[in-house]
């Protein structure tokens, strides 16, 4: 599981997978998103803007990301 640090909180889902390249582009994070392939804390996943927070665990594909909040 890779620790993901984000400066603010919440993220939108859709961002975290672009920014950590999961996915090429905001489009097909939305696709993957809509199209059930993301988990999120054990869920399946379909708000393209869900507001991501620290402590929640993505999921997708070969990915597991455990997210954090960068300390100031």
């Amino acid at each position: 599981m890779k620790e993901v640090e984000i400066i603010k909180e919440p993220t939108e889902l859709y961002k975290i997978l672009k920014f950590e390249g999961v996915v090429a582009s905001g489009a097909e994070a939305k696709s993957m998103i809509a199209n059930g392939q993301v988990v999120v804390n054990g869920h399946v996943e379909t708000r393209k803007r869900n507001k991501i927070k620290s402590g929640d665990i993505i999921e997708c594909g070969q990915y597991k990301l455990l997210i954090k909040v960068k300390p100031a």
